[in-house]
């Protein structure tokens, strides 16, 4: 990525971008929206019924799409969604997938953690934070490849 500055054009080194996109079963299932349309539109007007379904269908999918956050990190910080946080103010950087993400997006979530999560991807990572101004203790962040994640930080925390 390059971004101009006053001393000119600065290239950023990315080591890790992902984007949660949801998964193919969520589009099916939003599909269902199409028979529920053409059931209330159709004994109305056929035209209408197909056009609606088609119309309420795809805004899902732009909505889906349009929301679905980027995470990433680079030299100097870590960007979730719309949130960023610089990477020398993180401390531990945890992968967890299966029964420990879901413990750690419910039973052992601290109410303060800040959350990036999406109900169709399992794993998560904790980013512990190190701010002592900071109320928020941590982050859970929703990802596909949570190991690769961890490592990103670790390469960016290195000196």
């Amino acid at each position: 990525m390059t971004v101009n500055s006053h001393d000119g054009p600065k290239t950023i080194r990315t080591f890790y971008r992902e984007r949660i996109w949801p998964s193919p079963w969520v589009f099916l299932s939003t599909a269902l929206v199409i028979p529920a349309s053409l059931l209330v539109f159709l004994p109305i007007n056929l035209l209408a019924g197909v056009i609606v379904a088609i119309t309420l269908y795809g805004a899902i999918v732009l909505v889906l799409v349009a929301t679905s956050p980027v995470i990433s990190v680079s030299l100097n910080e870590l960007v979730a969604g719309r949130a960023r946080v610089p990477v020398d103010l993180i401390s531990t950087v945890t992968a967890f997938d299966g029964e420990e993400a879901t413990l750690q997006r419910g039973r052992m979530l601290d109410a303060r953690a800040w959350l990036l999560i999406r109900g169709w991807v399992s794993p998560v990572v904790k980013i512990e934070l190190s701010d002592e101004n900071d109320p928020t203790p941590y982050w859970i962040v929703s990802t596909r490849t949570p190991d690769a994640l961890v490592a990103a930080v670790s390469t960016a925390k290195a000196p």
